[in-house]
């Protein structure tokens, strides 16, 4: 049996590696975004930077579900949400800082826009750090990486006609 989208065998993965007797499965996705938590060590910086240097509409803030305390600020970009989350007791590990080399995991967020230079220009006036200036990735495609008070790594891109 293949899966009839990707052409695979149910085990079969790219690198040509097994998965065992997993049959492939495609979750019904009903929202086109994704919705991603970052749980902030400098939560009023944080929330600036997301909303004024990035010019995500914050849209929401409300108590933390689930008993945990604190606060969840909802900021909209397209059909995706980043969740900030200031918790009432703040944890004692964070992540690893440094964009793709910091570290194993989630390393960066990535934001298509058409006003890539007014955005670095604001985050550069703001004192945030921009650890990969302006580059083109490929043809048509120009990215570049500011550090948010946390120490994430937000992607900017832009494409254009080549």
């Amino acid at each position: 049996m293949t899966d009839s989208a990707q052409g695979l065998a149910p085990a079969d993965v790219p690198d040509g590696s097994s998965t065992g007797s997993v049959e492939p499965f495609r979750a019904s996705v009903t929202k086109p975004g994704i919705d991603l938590g970052i749980v902030m060590r400098n939560p009023t910086e944080m929330l600036v930077f997301y909303r004024d240097v990035l010019g995500l509409d914050h849209f929401l803030s409300q108590p933390m579900p689930l008993g945990l305390g604190g606060t969840m600020h909802r900021v909209r970009c397209g059909d995706s949400v980043l969740k900030l989350v200031d918790l009432a007791v703040k944890p004692e590990k964070h992540d690893a800082t440094g964009g793709m080399n910091g570290a194993t995991g989630l390393r960066y967020l990535t934001f298509f826009v058409t006003d890539m230079d007014e955005i670095l220009a604001r985050a550069a006036a703001a004192g945030h750090a921009i650890p990969i200036k302006r580059t083109t990735a490929r043809p048509g495609v120009d990215i570049a990486m500011i550090a948010d008070p946390d120490g994430n790594w937000v992607e900017i891109g832009q494409t254009y006609e080549v």
